[in-house]
């Protein structure tokens, strides 16, 4: 991956946490750092897995690869608001 790649996951993945906060339903007790966090993880994540499914690069916008990205960030601010939730 090179430099670009990398600056564009974070840029997207901030924008993957955002909406994965948002389409989660409820109050989350996390900080936008750990939300932009979860997107930049879950962002490298996604296209890892879209690159093995083999649906990275299709013709216009990768659909699939957003929905797996978003599915992940939900799963990922689920998580770490519930991990804060306890203490």
């Amino acid at each position: 991956m090179e430099i670009s790649g990398i600056i564009s996951a974070i840029v997207i993945g901030i924008i993957i946490g955002a909406l994965g906060r948002l389409v989660l339903p409820g109050r989350q007790r996390i900080g936008i750092l750990w939300t932009i966090a979860v997107g930049i993880i879950a962002a490298f994540v996604g296209a890892a897995i879209a690159s093995a499914l083999d649906v990275k690069d299709t013709n216009g916008i990768d659909w699939i690869e957003w929905l797996i990205q978003i599915a992940l960030a939900v799963v990922g601010v689920a998580a770490v608001s519930r991990a804060k939730g306890r203490r």
